[in-house]
């Protein structure tokens, strides 16, 4: 769950994530790679515009929903071992990823 010696650059992290948690990901992306297809067939069948919109919407909401579980796993496991590694650089980081998740 930890970054690992060898990975000490940011965008070289990993994390192991249990089976439980990586299931309920892939099955919100599975739906919402389904509702972006359902969208794109929309668009090709020349259907109204906000019907497109009302999926769009809900797609949208599908992503908000994969993002909260996502960041609440991400508190849960990384961010408090790290904080109870003392790497303080968590913090800035977890504040950086909030402060773009709520450009959104």
């Amino acid at each position: 769950m930890a970054q690992t010696e060898e990975n000490t650059c940011p965008a070289c992290r990993k994390k192991r994530r249990s089976e439980e948690e990586y299931t309920r990901l892939i099955h919100r992306l599975n739906r919402i790679e389904g509702q972006i297809g359902g969208i794109r067939r929309m668009v090709e069948e020349d259907r109204y515009c906000p019907d497109i919109l009302l999926q769009a919407a809900a797609a949208n909401a599908a992503l908000a929903a994969f993002n909260r579980e996502l960041l609440a796993a991400h508190l849960r496991t990384c961010v408090t071992q790290d904080i109870r590694e003392g790497r303080e650089d968590t913090m800035e980081e977890l504040i950086g990823v909030l402060q773009k998740l709520m450009k959104g």
